[in-house]
């Protein structure tokens, strides 16, 4: 089949591009499912199409149950897959703890926090390694600290968009395209993004709160020309302060 074109020389998709442009050509021959499985490594489970899921069966739980992981011939699932690639142990700690869950409570109509928390940075989480002061500025949601006056600070930051409906959508940018950034204390430099790490770090009491915090990727400095400008973060139907702030201000 024939995906959408992919921009291999974004930014963010930078930890992606190699397995990913190798996907993208095998796919061509046989499919998303058949792609991914065609150059997996071992800890990776294996890549179905999505027929494979029984009718009434839990995505997730199938998962867990025959490691084997039920692919759609799209983008999403096309990075879903990469995402496995790259993260393994990340993605079956997720995976993991939804099964968990699942078996704990059963398939409703609403998930519960834990689910809902996995599953909003399994599709659109982000990791960010960075200097305190851009910490600051972004839980307070100070925009104009975080990308202005401390836009010096990013060449000391990385942030790796982990979610694969947020690299999905990234295909198309958009200035209101955001991430949920997860705050996780432990390592930083190098090891911050390690997936053995990333796993290890993934608690379900601190993931039922919710530590999540808001960040338009598009503000990233070098990840959009139109950012360049002071200008570009004045838009306060993206850049968005922090609930309540618009009334004591105004």
């Amino acid at each position: 089949m024939i995906l959408p074109a992919v921009d291999w020389a974004r930014p963010w998709l930078a930890p992606y591009r190699s397995s990913g442009e190798a996907v993208a050509r095998a796919a061509l021959h046989g499919g998303v499912a058949a792609a991914l499985q065609g150059i997996k490594p071992a800890p990776v489970p294996d890549f179905v199409h999505q027929d494979a899921l029984p009718p009434g069966q839990a995505y997730e739980a199938r998962i867990f149950q025959t490691r084997s992981v039920p692919t759609r011939d799209n983008l999403h699932d096309f990075f879903n897959g990469l995402v496995w690639l790259a993260f393994p142990h990340t993605k079956h700690r997720l995976n993991e703890l939804q099964a968990s869950e699942i078996a704990r409570s059963g398939v409703a109509a609403v998930r519960g926090p834990l689910r809902d928390a996995l599953t909003l940075f399994d599709e659109n989480g982000a990791l960010l390694d960075a200097p305190p002061a851009l910490w600051r500025a972004l839980a307070a949601r100070d925009w104009h600290a975080l990308f202005v006056t401390q836009r010096g600070l990013w060449s000391e930051a990385r942030l790796l968009l982990f979610g694969h409906a947020l690299l999905e959508k990234l295909v198309t940018p958009r200035k209101p395209i955001t991430a949920h950034v997860l705050l996780m204390h432990g390592a930083t430099g190098p090891e911050a993004f390690d997936d053995a790490h990333i796993a290890r770090g993934l608690d379900p009491l601190q993931l039922q709160r919710k530590p999540f915090v808001p960040l338009p990727v598009l503000g990233v400095p070098g990840w959009c020309a139109g950012n360049e400008t002071a200008a570009f973060y004045a838009d306060a139907q993206v850049f968005r302060p922090l609930p309540g702030q618009e009334i004591r201000r105004a």
